[in-house]
């Protein structure tokens, strides 16, 4: 008896392919700076911290023009809702997701952080295998051997 279930679709009767045989748009990255806040709008204390928390982030290495100029029209929302205007709570939640900004989004994202070399320094020296630690070991002879010669 072969396996269960009905016998796998003829992958050419498929509707969905898989997708690995499409091309990628490979893109040269460029780097930039985090700009400033405009100095025209007035940006609520809670805005202007968030804006340099976003700047202080792990993921702002990655973050091209095109990046920082979408996050800051975001920041025009924030600061719309921290002055009061929760109807774009859901506008704003949509946009920072796209940057990873809770632990969910960067796990959709497929983001993580490299913790490797901190968690080698916390752990200390290695510990040498069971020959380091005792030396060689010798068997011991039989007690039961010398009762009863």
């Amino acid at each position: 008896m072969a396996g269960r279930g009905p016998r796998p679709k003829d992958p050419a009767r498929r509707v969905r392919q898989d997708s690995s045989g499409i091309a990628a748009t490979i893109l040269r990255f460029e780097y930039a700076e985090q700009p400033a806040l405009p100095d025209d709008i007035p940006f609520p204390e809670h805005t202007v911290r968030w804006w340099t928390m976003w700047g202080a982030s792990p993921q702002a290495d990655n973050f091209g023009s095109t990046d920082w100029d979408f996050l800051l029209d975001t920041a025009l929302v924030h600061a719309d809702v921290w002055s009061g205007n929760l109807d774009r709570m859901g506008e704003l939640r949509v946009r920072v997701a796209k940057f990873g900004a809770t632990p969910e989004d960067r796990a959709r994202l497929r983001m993580q952080f490299a913790e490797a070399d901190a968690a080698d320094k916390r752990r200390g020296p290695v510990t040498p295998n069971s020959r380091g630690r005792y030396g060689t070991l010798t068997a011991m002879p039989d007690a039961s051997a010398d009762a009863a010669g």
